[in-house]
């Protein structure tokens, strides 16, 4: 099955492994693996975390993108191509995007009200917690900055992913890499104690090493990779059959992987010197990090810098989170890209605001979704429910469905033929199936029994 002249192809292999990569990168990277690295014993969760990116990671990326591949299609259809039985995988798939893209693009904006902060020198006050809980908890500004988000991911996304999505990542990727790594090196001159940090963080306490540091590590793959929910498949509906799409899932786990660990150096060393306290969640970035920049000689424009590398990630990965579901409604509705696009970033706005609203003292603040676990029943709000059961339920599952498909439905036969190009790009060994059918469902279930409360 080739329909290679039916669908536009990115126009050169280093513009896909950058839109890719850059689909990979975001706030994953730089928000929360800093945080699961340090609360996980540093260089032994970054030890595990590579381990298992490039065994697990590297397969998920290859499946989808050689299901995208074979079928050029949406990743609804892309399943029903093969067998119409199995259309649920790839609408599993979309829904996990769609719920993504309704928090992602709150905190999102949150990231560019920052950076515009530090840019004309904002005095954040003596409380960032309050600054932070007064902003959040505000009806009309948050959504502002949520909106102005959308509409610069929809303007470059309007002509297609592999349009003007594909110049401009080449642009905003190695951007990304030389701003970080300029604020990882100033983190490091200007923050007292950063050598105390920065031992903490590449010297490995194995003392940390447990079955929930093996789950972190696991779901961080997972979330920051991007698999188990048709990332791949649809950026694979556009890779031409020239690419090898098993060296081109290195290059895009190498990036992936690389900017993870540069965030631990501008975030760690300069947290842990200066003392503060290392929180989870928005509190990290927007709270620890604006007190440590105040206090730091130059702060000012380490903090603009973070915030604007931060705002890169974030845009570059909502370039592909809007299209997963955009090439859905195209197909569906039978209308044009452009039209889909503007459809589906109107339709992610609109839920964004349950999002929006339901943080701090927000106008649906008082709303609470029960969330069943061993120890009973605990209450969320929208905006935390919808994060744990789309990174936490859907994408494991979503994981193992895509892993039980290739092996079990598209045979590996099949699979190996697409993936390789008829043998073209090697074959597939027995350890791959292994990771298919055993490690990836294994690894799956482990995230299921961690955000349920099974493993304490």
């Amino acid at each position: 099955m080739d329909n290679e002249k039916k669908v536009p192809v990115f126009a050169s292999r280093f513009g896909y492994i950058m839109v890719a990569a850059g689909a990979a990168i975001g706030l994953g990277n730089i928000w929360r693996f800093p945080y699961l690295a340090y609360r996980n014993g540093g260089a032994i969760f970054i030890l595990i975390y590579v381990a298992i990116v490039f065994v697990v990671g590297k397969a998920g990326i290859e499946m989808e993108s050689a299901l995208g591949r074979y079928t050029r299609t949406n990743p609804v259809a892309a399943y029903g191509k093969i067998h119409p039985r199995f259309k649920f995988i790839g609408g599993i798939g979309v829904l996990f995007t769609f719920m993504l893209d309704m928090y992602y693009v709150v905190v999102g904006g949150y990231v560019l009200k920052y950076a515009v902060d530090y840019l004309i020198g904002a005095d954040f006050g003596g409380d960032s917690t309050l600054w932070y809980d007064s902003f959040v908890s505000h009806p009309i500004m948050p959504v502002v900055y949520t909106l102005i988000l959308l509409l610069v991911v929809v303007s470059v996304l309007l002509a297609g992913i592999t349009e003007k999505v594909e110049k401009v990542q080449k642009i905003i990727m190695p951007m990304l890499f030389v701003i970080l790594i300029v604020c990882g090196i100033g983190m490091l001159v200007v923050s007292p104690n950063a050598m105390m940090g920065l031992k903490y963080y590449l010297v490995p306490d194995f003392s940390k090493l447990t079955l929930k540091t093996f789950s972190d590590a696991c779901v961080q793959v997972m979330f920051s990779i991007g698999t188990g929910w048709t990332l791949y498949l649809t950026l694979g509906a556009n890779v031409s059959k020239d690419n090898n799409i098993r060296k081109d899932a290195n290059y895009i786990i190498l990036c992936d992987t690389l900017v993870a660990i540069l965030a631990g150096f501008v975030v760690i060393p300069p947290i842990v010197g200066t003392g503060s306290e290392m929180v989870a969640g928005p509190s990290l970035v927007f709270v620890a990090l604006t007190d440590v920049f105040a206090v730091l000689p130059g702060g000012r424009i380490l903090g603009f810098l973070f915030f604007i590398v931060l705002f890169l990630a974030v845009i570059s990965s909502m370039f592909t989170f809007i299209e997963i579901p955009a090439v859905v409604v195209k197909e569906k509705l039978n209308v044009s890209h452009a039209k889909a696009t503007v459809i589906t970033t109107i339709a992610v706005f609109l839920f964004s605001l349950l999002c929006a609203w339901s943080q701090g003292d927000g106008i649906l603040s008082f709303v609470r979704i029960p969330w069943i676990n061993v120890d009973g029943i605990s209450w969320y709000r929208i905006i935390d429910w919808v994060d744990c059961f789309s990174s936490y339920v859907l994408m494991p599952v979503g994981n193992v469905l895509v892993a039980f498909f290739c092996a079990k439905i598209w045979k590996f036969s099949n699979y190996e033929r697409e993936l390789t190009v008829g043998g073209r790009d090697g074959k597939l060994r027995w350890i791959d199936k292994a990771v298919i059918t055993v490690l990836i469902p294994i690894f799956s279930i482990i995230v299921l029994m961690n955000v349920f409360g099974i493993l304490g």
